[in-house]
């Protein structure tokens, strides 16, 4: 049995690595295709009519696959955590093509939502096919859904010790004794064929091992300035959902879906006018802030955070598919970019890009609880101490201080 396992472990990594690269690709192809060109570019030229048809159409086709089959909206991140947990995960092989339709539709045509669900999708799936074909014993389907799942998102971020903390965190906590064996061999065989052909997140300004005290004592007053944005995250988000839901739905519950459509076509084509740094899955923007790209004005980045928390929240409610994984980490980046900004002007000589680091790993990291995978990600992405080390302060002080009852009531983060 622990031949077959070992086998169908390595498969899943590569068909995992394999299918998420072409899903990749294809998010990123049809943004080029749908803007004519790389969208942060060519977006301020052009024409107004435009920017606000592309994402209206994209999600109306969206909804239409949706309500074809309502299995591409059901399973993301939280679902395959429960699949894993209860040995049940139901999907065919057209409902996952479906299912990768819609996601890169809806990331390429600007609304605000990542890859990792649709990539956990992919890899449960292979992982579950290929336990049928090498007939592995039943209760070993929880093992290879940890294992396609963990590999799938390893691969969509380019990342293998963050899928692999991710994947721990979110769907595998109850089989990490006995199979993490399993998921670290997938994870890291389709992190190696993804790293080919998937831009990942890397920091160009690492120093290593090398700690400088400055970062350490900004980060003291970094901690309430994420804390005071993650309460804004909150609280915007939650009253827009309350508007959504207790305005729009009872007055137009029978062409919801239709409703939702226009309202997230309008929002993000709005957004593109406004910001466009606020649209799209924010791989591009968190690699941009990183490493010191982009320069955007201090009111242009507070601006862009509003946006993106607004965006990402009627992305979702749209029906566009896809999760919130890298999304919230571009909203950490900007908080953070905008922080450095601030205390350079205070006279304090950091770095805005060092935080834009910093704030992308603990603002993802505390909003969807996942500590150790923020740590992780930091080390991964930019393998510097003063960055690590402030994650694992920031995140750990930040959650302290955070009531739980503001996360726990959240399963529309747990849940995409």
């Amino acid at each position: 049995m622990f031949a077959k396992l070992l086998i169908a472990s390595i498969l899943t990594g590569i068909f995992s690595g394999m299918f998420i690269t072409l899903y990749g690709l294809l998010s990123k192809f049809l943004s080029y295709v749908l803007f004519l060109g790389n969208p942060y570019e060519t977006i301020p030229f052009l024409p107004v009519w435009y920017l606000y048809l592309v994402p209206t159409l994209a999600i109306l086709f969206v909804n239409y696959l949706i309500s074809k089959d309502t299995s591409i909206r059901e399973y993301g991140v939280k679902e395959i955590a429960d699949a894993v947990e209860n040995n049940k995960f139901s999907m065919n092989i057209k409902s996952l093509f479906l299912k990768i339709i819609a996601s890169s539709l809806s990331i390429a045509s600007g609304f605000a939502i990542g890859n990792e669900g649709p990539s956990a999708v992919i890899g449960a799936m292979i992982g579950q096919k290929l336990h049928t074909i090498f007939k592995l014993p039943k209760e070993m389907i929880r093992v290879m859904l940890s294992v396609g799942a963990s590999s799938g998102i390893a691969a969509i971020f380019v990342s293998p010790l963050t899928g692999i903390a991710f994947a721990l965190e979110n769907i595998a906590y109850t089989l990490i004794k006995s199979y993490i064996g399993y998921m670290i061999l997938a994870s890291v065989l389709a992190f190696a064929i993804a790293t080919n052909f998937l831009d990942s997140i890397l920091f160009t300004y690492s120093s290593g091992k090398i700690l400088y005290l400055k970062y350490l004592y900004a980060d003291f007053i970094f901690i309430f300035v994420i804390l005071f944005f993650i309460y804004l995250y909150f609280i915007l988000k939650d009253n827009i959902l309350h508007f959504i839901n207790k305005v729009l739905s009872d007055k137009f519950q029978k062409h919801k879906n239709l409703i939702f459509a226009l309202i997230g076509g309008g929002t993000i084509g709005t957004t593109f006018l406004i910001a466009p740094y606020a649209t799209f899955s924010g791989h591009e923007l968190v690699n941009y802030l990183i490493n010191d790209k982009v320069h955007l004005s201090l009111f242009l980045l507070i601006t862009t955070i509003f946006l993106r928390i607004i965006a990402t929240t009627i992305s979702i409610y749209a029906n566009a598919i896809g999760g919130l994984f890298i999304t919230l980490m571009s909203v950490g980046a900007l908080i953070g970019y905008a922080f450095g900004e601030v205390m350079l002007q205070f006279g304090f000589e950091i770095e805005p890009f060092y935080f834009a680091a910093i704030g992308a790993s603990a603002f993802m990291g505390v909003v969807m609880d996942l500590p150790l995978t923020a740590v992780v990600l930091a080390l991964e992405i930019t393998y510097d101490y003063n960055v690590v080390i402030s994650v694992g302060i920031v995140v750990s002080l930040v959650s302290f201080l955070l009531p739980s009852k503001l996360r726990s009531k959240d399963n529309f983060i747990r849940k995409f």
